[in-house]
C-alpha cells in the first residue's frame, strides 16, 4: 500500500468512513523526499526506541521502522489507530498507543495509554537510545517541545533525550531558531535545553489534505548540560517577564512583572552590562542567565 499517494490514502479513508479532521490537525504527509529527509536527520541506528507523535496512516512510521529498534506511535483519535494496525501490521517492532501527547509526563494516566496499557519500561535493553520523531499538530508545537525538554523521563522508565526531528509550522521553526536581536519566549525557553536547527523547508502542497502554511524538518539536541543558573524557576519567571511586552523596554516589562522598583532595575541591568532601554529581544540566552544569577546573589528586593 502506497501511503503517499493521494488516491490511495482518499480510497483507503473512504473506506471506512473516515474524514481527517481540521481540529486534531490531520494533514497526511504525502512527499516521500520529506520523509527521507526526516528519517535522515534523525541518525538512526538499529539500537535506537522512537516515540513517534503523530503517526497518522504510518508514512513514516514504517521508514522508522526499518531503520530503528522499536517504534513507540502515539495517535490520539481511535479511528486512526484502526488503519494504523492496518498499515502497519507487517511491522513487529512497532506498538500503537492511544494517547495525547499532552499527558505524556505520566504514563499511567489512561488519557495516555488507553486500554492497550504502557510500553514495558522494564525491557531496559529497549531503551539504550531515545529520540522523539514526529509531525506535530500546528497548534501543539511550541507547548509540546517545552514539554518534551522538560520532562524528566527517567520518571517513567525512559533515559534521556537524544535528539528529536520534528515537522511543524515554517514560522514557529524560525521563531524557535531565532537569534538576537530578534529572540522571543520560545526561542529562550527552547534554546536553555538545547540546540535546535532549520533541516528543510517543506511547501503545503506535501500534505493532504494541504494546510494553510508551509512546514519546516527541525532538529532539536538536548545539551548534555543544562547552561548553569542557581534557579531554573527563578530564569523563566524573568525572561517571561521581559518578554511580556516586546515593544516595551526592558525597564519597563520587568519592573512590572516583577514587581521591582524602577531605580533598582536599572541598577541590576547596568551591573550586567545591559542598558535599561534595550528590549527583550535583543538579549542572549547567556544575558538571561547572567540577569539571573545577579537578581539571586543580589537578594534584590521586590514590591509585595
Amino acid at each position: 500500500m502506497e501511503l503517499s499517494s493521494v488516491k490511495t490514502i482518499k480510497n483507503l479513508l473512504k473506506s471506512r468512513g473516515f474524514a481527517p479532521s481540521k481540529l486534531l490537525g490531520q494533514n497526511f504527509l504525502v512527499d516521500r523526499a520529506a520523509v527521507k529527509k526526516i528519517i535522515e536527520a534523525a541518525e538512526l541506528s538499529p539500537e535506537d526506541t522512537v516515540l513517534e507523535i503523530g503517526p497518522g496512516l504510518g508514512v513514516l512510521t514504517r521508514e522508522l521502522a526499518k531503520s530503528a529498534k522499536r517504534i513507540i506511535a502515539v495517535e490520539k483519535d481511535p479511528k486512526m489507530i484502526e488503519i494504523l494496525e492496518e498499515t502497519l501490521k507487517n511491522f513487529k517492532n512497532v506498538e500503537i498507543i492511544r494517547g495525547d501527547i499532552r499527558y505524556l509526563g505520566c504514563p499511567t494516566s489512561p488519557k495516555i495509554w488507553g486500554d492497550v496499557g504502557h510500553p514495558d519500561v522494564s525491557r531496559k535493553s529497549d531503551f539504550l537510545n531515545f529520540k522523539i520523531v514526529g509531525n506535530l499538530p500546528f497548534y501543539l508545537t511550541a507547548p509540546a517541545i517545552r514539554q518534551f525538554l522538560e520532562q524528566k523521563w527517567s520518571d517513567v522508565g525512559f533515559p534521556p533525550i537524544s535528539l528529536m526531528v520534528f515537522m511543524v509550522q515554517k514560522e514557529v521553526a524560525q521563531r524557535i531558531c531565532s537569534k538576537p536581536p530578534d529572540m522571543n519566549l520560545l526561542a529562550v525557553s527552547v534554546q536553555f535545553y538545547a540546540e535546535s536547527k532549520i533541516i528543510s523547508y517543506i511547501s503545503k502542497k506535501s500534505f493532504w489534505p494541504s494546510p494553510e502554511v508551509d512546514a519546516a524538518i527541525i532538529k532539536i539536541t538536548p545539551k548534555t548540560q543544562n547552561i548553569q543558573t542557581p534557579d531554573v524557576c527563578m530564569f523563566f519567571k524573568i525572561v517571561k517577564a521581559g518578554f511580556s511586552q516586546p515593544r516595551k523596554q526592558l525597564i519597563n516589562n520587568l519592573s512590572n512583572g516583577l514587581k521591582l522598583d524602577k531605580v533598582k532595575a536599572r541598577e541590576w541591568l547596568s551591573a550586567n552590562n545591559i542598558q535599561p532601554t534595550q528590549r527583550a529581544e535583543t538579549l542572549t540566552l547567556e544575558e538571561w542567565v547572567r540577569l539571573t544569577k545577579g537578581f539571586i546573589s543580589n537578594n534584590i528586593e521586590t514590591r509585595p
